[in-house]
């Protein structure tokens, strides 16, 4: 006869284990403002894309997939902020994590990018970032210090990712 006690302990040691083993990881798990931006270098759809290539500008760095639906609202204002700001040295890059290059390229068929595009399928660019959710979009200095992080797109964050990039760029909307 088993004892109860020893019984449940066996059933949940392997949940106990991984969310010991995941508590330390995600308390550390967070991008600090102020930090150097973890570099890249992704295959994208101009050749390679490096993030130390873009030292010197404003990067807004955004991560994406195909599936995400606020991600089809943010690529018509990411074009529109790659357009607006550019001449004051903003350059915008968003990072593909989907797995299939085609699902990638059917989205990319009905909601163009006029902006710099990289693909990651194994996704190592968005665990060196963090990322939790997308679409998530960071803010990176012409030092290559992350200067904001930002989770989610709506109509109503567009004003304040916009101003965080002209602040950026010593720039006016």
């Amino acid at each position: 006869m088993h004892h109860l006690p020893t019984l449940l302990f066996q059933r949940l040691r392997p949940a106990l284990c991984a969310l010991t083993l995941a508590m330390p990881l995600a308390q550390a798990a967070t991008l600090e403002i102020g930090s150097n931006a973890p570099p890249f270098s992704l295959a994208g759809t101009a050749g390679r894309v490096e993030l130390a290539e873009y030292r010197g500008k404003t990067v807004y760095l955004d991560f994406w997939a195909s599936w995400c639906g606020p991600c089809k609202q943010s690529f018509p204002w990411m074009n529109a902020m790659q357009e607006r700001y550019a001449a004051q040295g903003l350059q915008v890059i968003a990072i593909n994590l989907d797995a299939k290059a085609e699902d990638a390229s059917s989205f990319l068929a009905s909601v163009p990018a006029h902006f710099t595009i990289a693909y990651d399928p194994a996704g190592i660019s968005a665990q060196q970032y963090h990322i939790k959710g997308m679409p998530s979009s960071i803010l990176i200095g012409q030092d290559g210090k992350v200067l904001g992080v930002h989770a989610g797109f709506n109509a109503a964050a567009r004003a304040e990712l916009e101003r965080q990039i002209t602040t950026a760029l010593g720039a006016r909307p």
